[in-house]
């Protein structure tokens, strides 16, 4: 059987889930990721909380986002940046404000369902009871050139760390914040998720993969490839490749603390 026909995995219902995204600039998909995130998270969790990112929006994701939030105050909450201060950032504030024992994310454009998160609350639910599921995208909905470039990177970080991800930057995860509390993170670019693995496994974490369906961008822009972005995350790849071949735990403990 092929991976795009891959059948629907029956989700594992867990007793707390803390999920988050980040957004930045995305009023248009705001409101609906949110309405799709109330009506998908009660068959996943018993308890949960949705918690919006916003990464120094120049549109209305700020007042939208609050205004989500004070219509489901027990549910729904709001981290703001007063200035965008990257993706790995916006990623850091998510973790650091989610209050349950598994944290969850996904991007702010809707490319992927918030039910798929099911697939991977399953898949923790395993007998080697992992310590982090990442989604893979089965087929990417994605530019040429996007893909591109995340061939090149996954032969990189594969090649330098020892990183055996298929989809390092799919922005479908899911951890156990036991695993989180045993790492520290520098990046505060799209590097950030690359670290975060690679930290959790050396930390003795396990990380486990699910193939996950992606979607096309139906509103909003995408600012992955924007020539800034690429430079910081290869700056970053460098940095901490050479700090581990310098001294691997000092590199190890470099950073800010993932969750409190």
């Amino acid at each position: 059987m092929s991976e795009a026909a891959t059948p629907p995995v029956a989700p594992a219902r867990v007793p707390a889930l803390s999920y988050f995204f980040p957004a930045h600039n995305e009023e248009a998909n705001l409101e609906g990721l949110v309405e799709e995130a109330l009506a998908a998270l009660p068959a996943l969790a018993d308890r949960f909380e949705i918690i919006i990112v916003d990464d120094g929006s120049k549109d209305r994701t700020p007042q939208i986002a609050d205004a989500l939030a004070a219509a489901s105050p027990d549910l729904v909450r709001t981290v703001h940046h007063p200035t965008n201060l990257g993706y790995g950032a916006a990623l850091r504030s998510g973790f650091r404000a989610a209050r349950m024992d598994l944290v969850a994310f996904t991007d702010g454009d809707r490319q992927f369902r918030v039910a798929d998160l099911g697939r991977l609350t399953a898949r923790l639910a395993g007998p080697d009871a992992p310590d982090a599921v990442v989604g893979y995208r089965i087929r990417r909905a994605d530019p040429v050139i996007r893909t591109v470039y995340a061939r090149l990177y996954r032969l990189a970080y594969r090649s330098l760390f020892g990183l055996r991800v298929r989809d390092v930057d799919c922005a479908c995860k899911l951890f156990r914040r036991d695993a989180l509390g045993r790492v520290r993170v520098e990046s505060g670019g799209a590097f950030f998720s690359a670290e975060l693995l690679i930290k959790v496994r050396a930390a003795g974490g396990s990380v486990v993969e699910v193939g996950v369906d992606h979607y096309p961008r139906t509103a909003g822009s995408q600012t992955g490839a924007r020539p800034s972005v690429i430079w910081r995350a290869v700056t970053d790849f460098w940095g901490l490749r050479l700090r581990l071949w310098a001294n691997r735990e000092r590199a190890l403990r470099r950073g800010s603390a993932i969750v409190g």
